[in-house]
């Protein structure tokens, strides 16, 4: 039989870079322009070494914490001493919330028995000051608007209400004044301020449901609220016709010495 030689096979032009023969361990070789690539491929994913620091920045940083923590230490006690100085250079206040019985109607600022107080404090009471924030004419109802106000302003330590002359004068109903009243010392209180509330007395021609019921508003709101109660202002001077200007209403200066030694007793116990 005739053999015939097997036909030969085509040869194709070898790229450069290119390896056909057998893999080792599997592998096959990888064109040049693409071994790059391949190798970033398989970086992705691994986290790569972190940089080693030099010695320097190794000690720096704790030298850096230490030096800070030293020189906010030296400055603590600095600060504590001017914080306390200025805690101690602001005096405490009393504020005083009342009509032309406290405002001094009819005298200098100076000779009412509000500014006497302040005069008092200075001696008997350093560190404490007085702020009238009195009003002839002044209602409960005007004192009630106004409260909020005065005790954001002033931050006091004491309130002093004494308020309601204006209100019995007038006739004008004993819920309504209750209400006033109770609105400004609780606003008072929500401020952190001790209350004095000062009351005070109607002549007995306005009835006597009305008188009684007036001062019983002091009294019952005194109670409820825990406050300090001074019942009635005019009390040293209520039977002395000489004590008033010629309005019978009034005060004269000579008797607002009287009344400050009236509300001292109930106040004094208040200025700690």
């Amino acid at each position: 039989m005739q053999q015939h030689a097997a036909p030969d096979r085509p040869s194709f032009p070898r790229p450069r870079g290119v390896s056909f023969s057998s893999p080792r361990q599997g592998s096959t070789s990888i064109p040049a322009p693409f071994r790059a690539s391949t190798r970033a491929s398989r970086l992705r994913g691994r986290s790569l070494p972190a940089r080693t620091s030099t010695p320097y920045a190794v000690v720096r940083r704790p030298m850096q914490w230490a030096i800070g923590l030293l020189l906010l230490l030296g400055l603590l006690p600095a600060y504590a001493q001017a914080q306390s100085a200025t805690t101690a250079e602001q005096p405490r206040t009393v504020l005083v919330m009342g009509d032309s019985l406290s405002a001094g109607y009819g005298m200098a600022a100076h000779e009412g028995w509000v500014s006497r107080l302040g005069e008092r404090l200075a001696r008997e009471r350093p560190g404490w000051r007085v702020v009238n924030a009195s009003i002839s004419g002044e209602t409960t109802a005007g004192g009630s608007s106004r409260i909020v106000g005065e005790v954001l302003r002033h931050r006091p330590e004491v309130v002093v209400i004494a308020l309601g002359a204006n209100d019995g004068l007038r006739g004008l109903p004993l819920h309504e004044a209750r209400r006033n009243l109770a609105r400004m010392i609780g606003a008072s209180q929500h401020v952190g301020a001790r209350v004095l509330l000062i009351g005070m007395r109607m002549p007995p021609n306005l009835g006597e449901d009305y008188t009684r019921g007036f001062e019983r508003n002091y009294r019952e709101l005194s109670d409820l609220f825990d406050t300090a109660l001074l019942p009635f202002l005019l009390d040293p001077i209520a039977l002395d016709r000489n004590a008033y200007q010629d309005d019978n209403l009034h005060p004269t200066v000579e008797a607002q010495g009287k009344l400050l030694d009236h509300v001292w007793p109930a106040l004094e116990p208040l200025l700690h």
